[in-house]
């Protein structure tokens, strides 16, 4: 278990209540933010406390790792002009605290804790401007719990666990909001002629055109080297959803894989170099991924990638793989 501090001031209302957090992937000019990348290492079951308006105004228990996600439309206009339109999100199990904690009030017992280096609040309890997510230590961690809730402090002590991370659904909620947002966009799109909308909307799940498409270039999957048609799923490098029309039915856009390693493909838990190298997140259970046919002693390759995948590679390593920001 790890402990996590949010600062969403401007967004804490739909954060907090529509249980989940939300970043852009990166900062306005493209470059890297280290309190956006630290995202992609919560974990189920992590504690994530929210501060609000000078105040610890709950805690929350990660439901799912980061997935990509657009901007919600339950921000408005707030960072419509400065954030990308697709970012990181987590699913969160938020509770309100009975009266929120301000650090500003508790230093004495704050202070010693906080983190030698990028601390979420700075050391006169106001919170560190341009610090989105970051990894608190856990006597931080304990002394928040203990000043607002026996019911926290016990889960982070190991006495009691009050409520554990669910298993992810096959399909995460913000997933599927997405991609059934961007069905009914081509259902309705007069521009589209009724086959075009139907080979769109199967390609989805991997069908139709687009599973032919694969076929020409790909025979079998790469990591378990099953070949029967019939167990095998044609995998979008760059996701359906965050692909436009042509690259949802681009053949080069696309991997045969077996349903338990499209799944670790789609959610950023394994990635591929253009070489053929396997990449596994440093994020994923390793014991898991080796039931699911994922060797993690050694290097492996899996053969090279044909040019046309090349740059929907890329993109999958940089936008949908789980990375280890500056804690890792």
């Amino acid at each position: 278990m790890n402990f996590w501090w949010v600062n969403h001031n401007q967004t804490f209302r739909q954060e907090f209540f529509g249980r989940y957090i939300w970043s852009p992937k990166r900062k306005q000019n493209d470059q890297i933010n280290p309190f956006y990348e630290t995202m992609r290492e919560v974990a189920p079951g992590d504690i994530i406390y929210s501060f609000a308006e000078s105040a610890v105004q709950g805690f929350g228990i990660a439901q799912t790792h980061a997935y990509t996600s657009p901007l919600p439309d339950e921000f408005g206009q707030i960072g419509k002009k400065s954030w990308d339109n697709k970012g990181w999100r987590v699913d969160v199990n938020f509770h309100k605290f009975p009266e929120p904690i301000r650090p500003i009030q508790h230093m004495h017992a704050i202070g010693p804790t906080l983190p030698g280096r990028y601390s979420p609040i700075r050391s006169n309890g106001f919170g560190n401007q341009g610090v989105y997510l970051a990894q608190i230590p856990k006597p931080m961690a304990l002394v928040i719990a203990q000043l607002a809730s026996p019911e926290l402090l016990g889960i982070i002590q190991g006495i009691y666990i009050a409520e554990t991370a669910e298993t992810p659904l096959p399909e995460l909620r913000g997933v599927l909001e997405w991609e059934d947002h961007e069905c009914e966009q081509i259902t309705h799109d007069g521009h589209l002629g009724d086959t075009e909308k139907q080979s769109l909307i199967k390609a989805r799940r991997g069908q139709g055109i687009f599973r032919q498409n694969v076929i020409r270039i790909e025979h079998f999957c790469r990591v378990t080297h099953v070949d029967k048609p019939e167990h095998l799923i044609a995998s979008h490098i760059k996701p359906w959803r965050e692909s436009n029309n042509e690259e949802r039915l681009f053949g080069g856009n696309g991997l045969l894989l077996t349903p338990t390693i499209d799944h670790l493909f789609d959610r950023g838990f394994i990635s591929f170099e253009n070489n053929g190298e396997l990449l596994i997140s440093p994020v994923a259970h390793e014991e898991s991924m080796q039931k699911m046919g994922i060797i993690t002693d050694r290097v492996i390759k899996v053969g090279n990638f044909a040019e046309t995948q090349s740059e929907f590679l890329e993109f999958h390593r940089s936008k949908v793989f789980l990375k280890r920001g500056m804690h890792g």
